[in-house]
């Protein structure tokens, strides 16, 4: 058996001049490199965004450059990602977001040319929908599904000096001959959660993240101390929204039954909970759930068991309306839930972000997998129950959808207009984004909304990227700017223009886009 190192590579970013760069920290590496210390593979994390302790983080992250399509691009250079890939005998690049498929792709070619014997692999729902772009770039290996047990097996393959990869499931791989071989149709999936691996957070360079103070979720006010990490408690979700990828993960597909709803125990939860606080030293918390609530007398019984914890829990993903309310005795009408609302208060959440979507009913119910549609509860009422207990509470909608109407985005926007009187701290506007992968991009690439050479780069929530819709994008993206502008107060406002302002942004562009 010989001794093998794998790298996690998180590629530098790119984003539009005007927005914020966020490091990526996805939770993907850390359960990875879990996986192989259970085995006593030796792996490590390495952040291009932002370095690690060799590297100057001043020298580079306020001084992202251009590159030819226009984007910005933040993290250090190619020499810089070479001399760290050198060490490893594989490297595996996530490939989660559409928006950043271009690094992803850049990172592969140039370690690929450098070092054409190093094994590349890569995953997320991006890499598994558009694997032959991936191929083509240099990847070796593209998993298909969840990969703690499937990057085990390829660790313990390469451990024999051996780069036959015909036992493993849920892959496609490039076999010696360069033939793409198709394995996705067996292998297991993880049902019981508390069989995953401990995450590596310590792997993370979080001292890197906290100074550069730019969580994925949440709101963080200049000055902050912020010692974040993320965390799930469960996997999937109840749901099957057309812009999800979960819709389209269920049995007989290439990833198999994971986007069903399962969860960890409490027992493991506080486990967690407790190196994350003790060892890593987070105060706190981004619950990345896809759905926290999918089971709701468990996620009450979870809640009570950690209050008082110490930590600061922040809701990313996993809350919809449907679990903030419930059906009255008296009248049939569905009210808002005050024992959850105040748990929620009780056990550390600061906010809330209610993802109402869209104002019409026939949106919701064709896209958004009819989760609860207006006409079914009191928003405002809800709204307003929820600041009864101090917590920040945020909206979400969505506008562009392929067939919505000019009436119906108007709609939307109108119901947004009229929440602020309920005292909603903040809306967020954001344009359909049928990413690979999910049900509303099969949908907008077959009836002629999505061309097929389309562009990832342009693939971000204030960019219209559909077309042959009843509001041509240039518009649709004029009136998602003026609807953020119009509904959110000017103290919101100045907080995202000061968070550009003193991030060192390089343009004035886009000043209004959410962040």
């Amino acid at each position: 058996m010989r001794e093998i190192k794998i790298l996690f590579l998180y590629p530098p970013e790119q984003s539009w001049p005007g927005t914020m760069v966020k490091p990526n920290g996805s939770l993907a590496y850390p359960y990875l490199a879990g996986a192989l210390r259970d085995i006593n593979v030796e792996s490590y994390i390495y952040d291009a965004c932002v370095g690690n302790d060799e590297d100057d983080l001043n020298s580079f992250f306020d001084k992202g450059y251009e590159l030819p399509t226009g984007l910005i691009r933040t993290g250090v250079n190619d020499e810089r990602i070479l001399e760290v890939a050198e060490k490893y005998d594989a490297i595996g690049i996530t490939s989660i977001f559409s928006q950043q498929e271009t690094q992803v792709l850049h990172c592969a070619k140039i370690i690929k040319k450098k070092f054409p014997n190093k094994l590349l692999f890569s995953g997320g729902v991006n890499a598994k929908s558009r694997s032959k772009i991936f191929f083509d770039s240099g990847f070796d290996i593209i998993c298909t599904s969840e990969s703690e047990v499937t990057l085990q097996e390829i660790a313990k393959i390469m451990q024999k000096n051996s780069r036959d990869f015909s036992s493993v499931g849920k892959i496609f791989y490039k076999n010696k001959n360069g033939n793409i071989i198709n394995n996705s149709h067996f292998g297991n999936i993880i049902v019981d959660l508390d069989k995953l691996p401990i995450p590596a957070w310590d792997l993370l360079p979080n001292k890197r993240y906290w100074k550069v103070g730019r969580p994925h979720g949440g709101r963080a006010k200049p000055g902050t101390e912020l010692k974040y990490a993320s965390m799930m408690t469960s996997r999937g979700c109840p749901f099957s929204c057309s812009y999800c990828h979960i819709a389209e993960e269920t049995p007989g597909s290439k990833s198999g039954a994971i986007g069903k709803f399962r969860f960890k125990s409490d027992e493991r939860v506080k486990k967690e909970l407790e190196i994350l606080k003790n060892e890593i030293g987070v105060k706190q918390i981004f619950i990345e759930d896809d759905s926290i609530f999918g089971m709701k007398k468990r996620a009450i019984r979870l809640l009570k068991s950690i209050v008082g914890f110490g930590v600061d829990l922040m809701d990313v993903n996993g809350i919809n309306m449907i679990h903030l309310v419930k059906k009255s005795k008296k009248t049939g009408w569905m009210i808002p839930d005050e024992e959850v609302i105040e748990l929620l208060a009780e056990v550390g959440f600061k906010e809330i972000v209610l993802p109402f979507e869209s104002a019409n009913p026939r949106i919701i119910k064709k896209w958004c997998s009819n989760k609860l549609a207006l006409d079914r509860f009191d928003p405002g009422e809800l709204i307003k129950t929820i600041k009864k207990h101090n917590l920040y509470v945020g909206t979400n909608y969505m506008l562009g959808f392929p067939d919505e109407t000019r009436k119906e985005i108007e709609e939307t926007v109108n119901f947004a207009k009229k929440m602020m009187q309920y005292g909603l701290d903040h809306s967020n506007f954001y344009l359909v984004m049928p990413v690979p992968g999910t049900p509303i991009f099969e949908y907008c690439t077959k009836n002629n909304h999505l061309p097929l050479d389309y562009n990832p780069d342009r693939f971000q929530w204030t960019k219209a990227n559909l077309k042959n819709t009843d509001v041509p994008p240039e518009e649709l993206e004029k009136i998602r700017d003026k609807a953020w502008d119009t509904c959110n107060n000017d103290e919101f406002k100045n907080l995202r223009r000061s968070w550009k302002a003193s991030f060192g942004s390089k343009s004035k562009e886009n000043i209004n886009s959410n962040i």
